[in-house]
């Protein structure tokens, strides 16, 4: 029936390293009031753990997994959250190129249980497939119900997207709004940021944030998605 589940709210979202707005990035997030935050170009070098910890309490949580191991992917969560367990990818490395990474963190909230995953491909269109398909492969393997947040660097017509969604449910979709471009805040023209969720996972409202303060705090706007999960 309608209603039914265990709601849960999502953010996800590329924070530009923080070298925008810090102040107006954690006002952002505050106010989102998430259980879960999917954080994209997080703290990944010296001093990555104080670094991230800090940036956790910024938005009122707590870090559940990423950093420095996933290339910085950092998966937070309120107290409302636990986690079970957690792992970190890295994916193959082109010489030449950034290494990248995925997050992931086993999660329970009330009687639901949930795989919440976060990655951040490749600027270089013949290096995102491969990462794509390693991604996609760790979703896929999964029993538990997937919430995957990513800045993909192409939209949904490009393969790496297509392959990463394949069998999940994009929430602009489900919510239809895949109109909303997430980047870049100065002139928005791309939807390269998105949230994958299981199909037993439903969609209650999808937004993506586009506020003065969104538009200080970094060049990504957040993706903000309300869910209902299957619980048990």
């Amino acid at each position: 029936m309608p209603g039914q589940g265990v709601p849960l709210r999502v953010v996800s979202y590329n924070i530009h390293s923080q070298r925008d707005d810090a102040a107006a990035l954690a006002v952002v997030v505050r106010a989102a009031a998430p259980d879960v935050v999917i954080v994209q170009e997080a703290p990944r070098r010296f001093r990555w753990r104080q670094k991230s910890a800090t940036l956790a309490e910024s938005f009122g949580l707590v870090v559940a997994a990423g950093g420095l191991p996933s290339l910085g992917n950092l998966l937070l969560t309120s107290l409302r959250v636990r986690v079970r367990g957690t792992r970190c990818q890295r994916y193959p490395l082109t010489p030449g190129r950034h290494l990248r990474g995925a997050a992931y963190a086993e999660c329970q909230v009330g009687a639901a249980r949930f795989l919440l995953a976060g990655s951040h491909l490749s600027t270089d269109p013949a290096e995102r497939p491969a990462q794509a398909a390693a991604f996609k492969r760790e979703l896929a393997a999964a029993t538990l119900p997937v919430i995957a947040g990513a800045d993909l660097n192409e939209g949904p017509d490009g393969p790496a997207w297509r392959t990463v969604a394949a069998g999940l449910t994009d929430a602009a979709v489900a919510a239809d709004r895949a109109d909303r471009h997430t980047y870049p805040c100065v002139d928005p023209r791309r939807r390269i940021d998105a949230l994958f969720v299981d199909p037993r996972v439903t969609v209650v409202d999808y937004d993506v944030v586009d506020t003065p303060l969104t538009r200080r705090a970094s060049d990504h706007f957040p993706v903000l998605v309300d869910l209902l999960l299957p619980a048990g």
